[in-house]
């Protein structure tokens, strides 16, 4: 297999995604004065879901992150209560991709805690979790859910391994994992999953790439390359492909591309500068595009991927003079598809101890809902149970629209609570995101299962109170939208109203003239 190299000269093909564009945030809605770690752990250190915020900080006597409602922009209290049950530095953290109020973090205490964040957020300092895992013999330094199954997470330290965790078990504190992979002879660089996981692909200080079934542990394929050491790995799983960013033997930073069903050569590989940062890749499977974020830099590049020849199209940069340390990803529903919004970061910009949310944007003239750009996504609802996957069952991800006012779909309905958790977990729109309603609410607009409604993507009772007379104003006009919306659905159902009357009304008639 050759070895094709990248030309970035301009080419000119048709997409809808060409004249994408970055948009950062004004001060008044980024989170200003949060303490960032300065750990250098080359990790993201940041977590996002459409209600919360998580970001690592740096503290003394063991480790803390802090979680902020993601409307809480502004200054933060440098007393703001957080997470600090870790005896050690915290490394890692990730929101559960079907729970929004259950998060993981890894420290350097060789264990994982498993969370339960109070709907309202945190009103003092939470030290006990509600799952402790403790496996490793030395400090964890990543950790990744399933992307389709409950309860299910993984986790890797360095002590070489990676475990498997079944969270679905009334223990408090786990010490066994339900698998150990012992296939790495160093640390593990990154984990990436397709999107059903049946595929697991990590990056290793080896500077080998593997290739495994996670469910077994089975090596499937290995791949060492002379030429390009990898760091961090992405599956391209609708395009069969698999991405990995590292540096050459003349230590640029490059990326590479590969065909998952063969490993022994890249596809092609392409230095990028001579930046020592690591690089963080991030694919949207929806759009098919790749964002590229350089640790220590302020630009991020995005490439549109394709499946033919030359696989990877240069799309352009996004240019800021504030480097990052960290970035977090918005998962799809929480993006505000009234802007034409396909991709949200969170920067973590350590001198100015901000973080700056950066919208990436499709210019459209229309207002309304643009289908093209948003296809069925993955739901924040599991395709099977851990029991399931455990038993060798593989599924694809639950699909979404993320269309305004999407139907109800009660998501945790027929699932148990399970011991120990805080809060019930039923009742939830599967469309829930900016522009929706999300939440099955009574009168009062308090949902079923007691949180507070969601409107236009916002939770009033999370909301932090308007500071300045800007702020005042920014609200009230959302307040005026709001209304105006609802407004307009009483008047849609006023009329539907009528013309079901209308129809019982000939029927009733009908009935009548026929007797």
């Amino acid at each position: 297999m050759t070895v094709i190299k990248m030309s970035w000269r301009p080419q000119y093909r048709s997409s809808k995604f060409r004249h994408v564009f970055g948009k950062a945030a004004p001060k008044e809605s980024c989170y200003d004065g949060v303490p960032i770690t300065r750990s250098v752990q080359d990790n993201n250190f940041c977590a996002v879901n459409p209600r919360f915020i998580a970001v690592i900080t740096e503290c003394a006597g063991g480790g803390a992150f802090l979680v902020l409602s993601v409307h809480h922009t502004g200054k933060v209290d440098p007393h703001h209560p957080r997470v600090s049950g870790h005896r050690g530095n915290v490394l890692d953290v990730k929101w559960n991709p079907f729970d929004d109020f259950c998060i993981a973090s890894c420290s350097e205490d060789a264990t994982v805690k498993v969370w339960e964040i109070p709907p309202h957020g945190l009103f003092k300092n939470m030290t006990v979790a509600w799952k402790e895992l403790q496996g490793h013999s030395r400090r964890v330094g990543l950790i990744e859910w399933h992307p389709t199954a409950k309860d299910i997470l993984f986790s890797t330290a360095y002590d070489y391994k990676v475990m498997i965790w079944n969270l679905d078990c009334p223990e408090q504190v786990i010490k066994n994992p339900v698998r150990t992979i012992s296939q790495h002879t160093d640390v593990v660089l990154s984990m990436s999953f397709n999107s059903d996981a049946s595929l697991m692909a990590t990056t290793c200080k080896d500077r080998k790439v593997r290739l495994m079934e996670p469910r077994s542990g089975t090596l499937l394929q290995e791949a060492n390359c002379k030429t390009h050491k990898a760091s961090k790995v992405v599956i391209l799983d609708n395009v069969n492909k698999m991405l990995t960013s590292g540096t050459s033997r003349w230590n640029e930073r490059q990326i590479a591309l590969w065909d998952l069903d063969d490993l022994s050569v890249p596809l092609m590989e392409e230095n990028l500068d001579g930046s020592s940062g690591f690089l963080f890749p991030f694919y949207d499977p929806d759009t098919h595009m790749l964002y590229l974020a350089g640790k220590g830099d302020g630009n991020i590049r995005y490439y549109e991927i394709s499946s033919e020849k030359p696989y990877i199209h240069y799309l352009t940069e996004y240019r800021s003079n504030l480097p990052q340390k960290g970035m977090g990803v918005m998962p799809k529903r929480g993006l505000d598809v009234s802007l034409c919004e396909v991709f949200r970061f969170y920067k973590l910009v350590t001198v100015k101890t901000l973080i700056e949310p950066l919208s990436m944007i499709v210019p459209r003239r229309s207002e309304s809902y643009q289908e093209d750009i948003y296809p069925m996504t993955a739901a924040n609802k599991p395709a099977l149970t851990a029991d399931e996957w455990l038993s060798g069952i593989d599924r694809g991800p639950v699909l979404m629209s993320l269309k305004p006012g999407h139907p109800v779909d009660d998501l945790y309905s027929h699932t148990n609570k399970g011991p120990g958790r805080s809060h019930g977990r039923a009742g939830s729109y599967i469309g829930e995101q900016p522009g929706g309603i999300g939440g099955r609410t009574g009168n009062n607009g308090v949902a079923d299962d007691g949180r507070t409604a969601v409107s236009n993507g916002q939770d009033f009772l999370l909301c932090s109170p308007p500071k300045t007379e800007n702020e005042l104003r920014v609200k009230f006009h959302k307040q005026q939208d709001d209304i105006r919306r609802l407004v307009e659905l009483l008047h849609q159902r006023d009329v539907r109203i009528k013309q079901l009357e209308l129809e019982i009304n000939n029927m009733k008639n009908s009935q009548q003239n026929s007797l």
